[in-house]
């Protein structure tokens, strides 16, 4: 029996695809891939069973729904599905499509059209960025036709304007996450943006090209192809990514001079092909690269204020309006605006072939109206217990941005237990609110098994100890297990002149708030670690909070804050790589991988141990069988001698527990952090 779904199918920009409000799908994250899948039709090359069309350009779809974000008006996630395989991928983002967004969500009830034209505050769910987009509304009602053209299109349409807001580090936290605005791999300088996307921009000189190559062209290259690949997860790393081998993000570019000083030649990469013409969160990101200065392809013109600038690609070009404040290295992206078009193909029921489903869509209902009630109650109770775990997608939900050492450790955990657990296991970085967001998501989550949460000291006892949150750090979980402990380090921005932990504090006396601080967050441990450091040492530095450690880290390499205490093992990678200067240990005694390094005790002050647990968790309430299975896995992973090495090498000592150790580990420091709060008179604010 099929399964009929409400459907808008729309050409947006260069691409196309059906729009769904998110009511129209199933609830469940599971069923809901399953029916993008059988929309499109991805199990076949040709997609002829749905409404795709044979190529990534034209199997994607945008999921709409009103907003809970403050100011938004719609989130929109973007969703692209395989082409020739049973896929679906919510970790890029897709500007074509989003210029589809706010035409839907008004035809739709979502957003009032206003007289004239309307603006749509978008909230980008897949990058937590907020687009406005502006769209003709004559008569309160969406016009689609017009005089605009964009290359790759044909006729022409309405003017459709996309104004980025803050996209600018919303997938590694920071506009240039390896802390360089140039870096060296495999003997090529490269630049690694993140503007909109994740990018890495190679000149095509230095691959021996003209940049001006057809892409068919440069497909057929497969020696160059290679290459990329190689420089494309070298950067992943380097852009604190992690694996990115099964990733399309960091997109690959191979940049080249322009027509004149306010263009550039692009080709963008998908990651593993060459764009037919450009990505609109491609065009933004190469923009952004050529008109700040000290990149691969910057610009002659690097003045502050607004510019137009010509992204040219293999169908013609995009036009870009960014917004640049500042001169020199102190040049920050404040904008970027471009217009797109759009068109509704059709409006009507969408037919979903039952194949996809891995479940029936229709449950047993008629089974359970003539069964009595309380016979119905105990298999509601037993049925988790005698399901087979698992059975679909595993997510680990991590509280903080990409490229920080609770995802490296996420992730490393991850690709031992996806195999160990037969099932696909996939990371969702979900930072923001100190933490608070991710927690809230997984202690409402469905409690069997398939969204689990990794912890951490600032999560369960830290946050919670300082301020009232939505969520139970004790109740709302059940805890699986231990990973192990990592001693906070206080480092230095490079550029700083001061040269040990006594000269900073000396200078701090003379100059109060001289330096700065940065803090994952109010409630984290370098936030709790600092102003320890501040109670003990009598002097005053300002906190500057940050979504995660990783930009925390990538600002403090900068020098735009000064010093942090980050984790040992978040730290670790920078200090080896000379970008950042241990100073001292926040913890009882050196670390073997920094022995030089003196505990802040031994540099005279006292009472600032900070020593970072690691654990997992999932929802209160999932069958105590599901978490006996998830601790064994774990502690069979956490004693491999390949991952105890991976962690220690990092800074990280591995320990594991049982759910009930973990359990009483996470009731003992909530009471010691509400002691130290008391004592030292800490405030969220």
């Amino acid at each position: 029996m099929n399964r009929v779904i409400p459907c808008v199918l729309m050409r947006a920009g260069t691409s196309r695809g059906p729009f769904f409000l998110r009511e129209w799908l199933p609830a469940d994250d599971t069923a809901r891939d399953e029916a993008l899948i059988g929309a499109i039709g991805a199990s076949d090359l040709l997609q002829v069973d749905g409404v795709g069309g044979g190529s990534t350009l034209t199997s994607k779809v945008a999921i709409v729904s009103k907003s809970s974000e403050p100011g938004c008006d719609v989130d929109y996630l973007f969703a692209q599905v395989g082409v020739g395989q049973r896929s679906v991928d919510t970790r890029p983002n897709c500007g074509n499509m989003l210029s589809g967004v706010a035409p839907f969500a008004i035809e739709q009830g979502l957003v009032s059209a206003q007289d004239g034209e309307t603006t749509v505050r978008v909230f980008n769910v897949n990058t937590r960025s907020r687009i406005d987009v502006t769209v003709l509304t004559p008569e309160r009602r969406v016009r689609y036709d017009g005089e605009t053209g964009i290359d790759g299109v044909a006729g022409t349409a309405a003017p459709i304007r996309l104004n980025f807001l803050d996209a600018w580090g919303s997938v590694t936290g920071s506009v240039f996450p390896t802390g360089q605005r140039i870096d060296l791999i495999d003997g090529l300088e490269v630049t690694c943006i993140d503007a909109a996307m994740p990018l890495v921009i190679l000149r095509a000189r230095d691959l021996g090209l003209t940049g001006r190559e057809a892409p068919a062209d440069l497909d057929a290259d497969l020696a160059l192809l290679s290459r990329i690949e190689a420089i494309r997860v070298a950067a992943g790393r380097a852009m604190g990514l992690g694996d990115v081998s099964g990733s399309v993000v960091p997109k690959p570019v191979i940049a080249s001079d322009g027509d004149d000083a306010n263009s550039i030649t692009s080709r963008y990469f998908t990651p593993r092909r060459c764009h037919a013409s450009h990505a609109v969160t491609g065009a933004i990101g190469v923009a952004t690269a050529f008109a700040l200065p000290g990149t691969v392809v910057s610009g002659d013109d690097g003045r502050p204020g607004a510019r137009a600038i010509s992204v040219l690609h293999p169908q013609g070009r995009i036009d870009v309006e960014v917004s640049i404040d500042g001169a020199g290295p102190d040049a920050r992206i404040q904008r970027a605006a471009l217009v797109r078009t759009a068109r509704k193909i059709f409006q009507g029921e969408l037919h979903l072939p039952p194949y996809v489903f891995s479940k029936p869509p229709e449950g047993d209902k008629p089974m359970k109206q003539l069964i009595a009630p309380a016979v119905a109650a105990v298999m509601a109770i037993a049925a988790p217990l005698a399901m087979a775990y698992p059975d679909k997608t595993i997510t680990i939900v991590v509280p903080t941005a990409a490229g920080g050492g609770n995802d490296a450790m996420a992730r490393t955990i991850a690709q031992k237990l996806g195999p160990m657990l037969g099932q696909t296991v996939i990371i969702d970085n979900r930072a923001g609110a100190n933490g608070s967001i991710a927690s809230e998501f997984v202690a409402r989550a469905v409690p069997d098994g398939h969204t689990l949460m990794l912890g951490y000291i600032a999560t369960h006892a830290m946050n919670p100890a300082l301020q009232k949150l939505r969520y139970d750090p004790v109740a709302d979980f059940a805890p699986i297990g231990l990973v192990g402990y990592s001693p906070t380090l206080m480092i230095a921005s490079p550029a700083v002149q001061v040269k040990d932990v006594k000269d900073l504090v000396t200078q701090l006396k003379a100059k109060p708030d001289k330096y700065a601080y940065a803090s994952a967050g109010a409630g984290t441990a370098p936030h709790y670690a600092a102003e320890l450091f501040k109670l003990a040492t009598g002097t005053s530095m300002t906190g500057v909070p940050f979504k995660g450690a990783a930009p925390a880290v990538s600002d403090t390499i900068g020098n735009h804050t000064q010093f942090m205490f980050p984790s040992l093992f978040t730290a670790l990678p920078h200090v080896k790589a000379g970008k950042l200067r241990a100073m001292a240990i926040a913890g009882p005694k050196r670390s073997p991988l920094l022995p030089d390094v003196p505990t802040l005790k031994e540099a005279g002050v006292d009472g600032v141990e900070v020593q970072q647990w690691y654990g997992f968790f999932a929802p209160a309430k999932t069958p105590k069988p599901i978490i006996d299975q998830l601790n064994k896995a774990l502690n069979q992973i956490l004693a491999d001698k390949d991952i105890i090495k991976r962690m220690e090498d990092h800074g990280a000592d591995v320990e594991t527990s049982t759910p009930e150790q973990f359990g009483s580990l996470v009731k003992s420091e909530l009471v010691k952090w509400k002691g130290v709060v008391q004592r030292a008179k800490l405030t969220a604010e």
